[in-house]
């Protein structure tokens, strides 16, 4: 494993991060080629170190894409179905460009989709990941109502993964939401360099959904948050390089923060 700080990590990639924007950072096509492929390079790279990786990929970048963040008339449930399927868009599109590089993958789904997915098994994955296959998970958990970062933190620890990172479209957790309305980034405000799950809930932080949290924090799994505005952030990660925030399910850790500017 070398230099690297985990030996097994779940990968959780925003839809948004690896969307095509525009220079106002508006999602203007489901796709930007160059992150992707820079993505998969990324996760050779750790592959041919002996760091065993699963992913899971969010939609954003299809379903707000398409629908500028409006469900309109499709209930909460319909809609949920359809950000299945498009996560499942994603995990082809990155099983691809793995396979590009002469990596070999998997995508699991427990959605059936035999065509083109297989069955979802986490011991099967577990298996194909220590065997150097990089394991893509689609369609969420396979039910409405639950966000892929949930469906990231479940398959993280039934994969025992040692982390789960959260490649975001923002470099980490702030004491509040520090994106103005053009898009930059206001510097003045506090980000953690490191908070529990405890304190993220209470102070009602949203860099990742509640159920999400709650269940890494029972679970006893770490999770990183971090920008993917630069793929390689995701190596610098697993080597051990403080460039987020570190989630840790201890409930007495002390808040740790970045300089301030």
């Amino acid at each position: 494993m070398g230099a690297n700080k985990y030996g097994r990590v779940l990968l959780k990639l925003s839809g948004e991060a690896i969307a095509e924007k525009d220079e106002k950072d508006n999602v203007v096509g489901m796709y930007d080629e160059a992150i992707i492929s820079r993505i998969a390079g990324v996760i050779r790279t750790l592959t041919e170190d002996g760091v065993e990786v699963g992913v899971v990929i969010g939609a954003g970048n299809i379903w707000r894409g398409a629908k500028n963040g409006k469900i309109g008339d499709v209930r909460r449930a319909r809609a949920d179905q359809m950000g299945m399927l498009a996560t499942t868009m994603n995990c082809l599109r990155l099983e691809e460009a793995l396979e590009d590089i002469s990596l070999p993958a998997a995508v699991m789904s427990p959605v059936g989709m035999s065509s083109f997915t297989e069955p979802y098994d986490f011991r099967k994955a577990v298996e194909y990941m220590k065997n150097g296959k990089v394991v893509i998970f689609a369609a969420g958990l396979g039910v409405p109502y639950i966000t892929t970062d949930t469906a990231g933190v479940v398959r993280g620890a039934e994969i025992g993964a040692d982390i789960v990172l959260m490649a975001k479209n923002i470099d980490g957790i702030y004491v509040r939401d520090p994106r103005r309305k053009d898009g930059t980034v206001d510097r003045s405000v506090p980000r953690y360099k490191v908070i529990s799950y405890a304190q993220s809930l209470k102070d009602n932080l949203k860099a990742t959904d509640a159920a999400a949290a709650a269940i890494a924090e029972e679970q006893k799994i770490n999770m990183y948050v971090f920008s993917l505005a630069e793929p390689e952030n995701i190596l610098r990660v697993v080597r051990g390089e403080e460039i987020g925030t570190f989630v840790t399910w201890d409930k007495d850790a002390e808040a740790e923060f970045y300089p301030v500017g």
